[in-house]
């Protein structure tokens, strides 16, 4: 049973924030800066989950030379420059109250920077919900199990009692590489049918749903 787990640990873009559609814009602001052709909205949302320089280098394959440029213009225009709002997802304080109210510990494992995190975890109110995060600056990219692995280290719980919840596929494969189970969530980037593709679970449209799913 799910409400057996001790420890949940969500992923942040697409999955505690509604920030899918601030990355997509801000990837194709970077794109258009050093003239080079703007992936389209799938493909820039296919990468969300990777570390910053995974995803940069996934999309810009034949821009090698500009990487390192691509990265910092990014990070530029995520924070100073794109006006997309990036608001909670509904009931997400609601049901992290709930968790932690019965019991559960919470974390996050994000491919967002450490900077970046905790910038939003403060602005967010967030910060205390959640025992222990790991960013893509203290680990491996995702899809590598070396996140979710680090966070079971540091909080002393076996594999069997944790669970991951993400939107996208390589949230699922990263559960699935590190030997916990997961729960997709719908309203992020990738639906039902593409997490299925990775066997978690059980998939949920809305946090209501998975605050009913952990009842204790």
């Amino acid at each position: 049973m799910l409400n057996s787990k001790e420890l949940i640990i969500f992923d942040w873009d697409g999955t505690v924030m509604d920030s899918v559609g601030k990355i997509v814009a801000t990837l194709q602001g970077a794109a258009r800066h050093f003239s080079v052709p703007e992936p389209t909205d799938e493909a820039a949302k296919n990468i969300i989950g990777l570390s910053l320089e995974t995803a940069i280098a996934t999309l810009f394959p034949e821009h090698s030379q500009l990487h390192t440029d691509l990265v910092a213009r990014y990070k530029h225009h995520y924070v100073y420059e794109d006006n997309t709002p990036t608001p909670l997802f509904a009931e997400v304080e609601t049901t992290l109250t709930a968790l932690k109210s019965q019991g559960y510990r919470l974390a996050v494992a994000t491919g967002k920077s450490r900077k970046g995190l905790d910038r939003l975890l403060a602005e967010s109110q967030l910060t205390d919900y959640f025992e222990y995060t790991r960013t893509s600056c203290e680990a491996h990219s995702k899809p590598h199990p070396d996140m979710l692995e680090q966070i079971l280290t540091m909080c002393d719980v076996s594999a069997d009692k944790a669970l991951m919840i993400g939107d996208t596929q390589i949230d699922m494969q990263l559960a699935a590489n590190a030997k916990v189970d997961a729960v997709g969530v719908t309203f992020g980037v990738h639906n039902a049918v593409q997490l299925q593709q990775f066997s978690p679970v059980a998939t949920v449209d809305h946090f209501s749903e998975l605050r009913t799913l952990l009842q204790r």
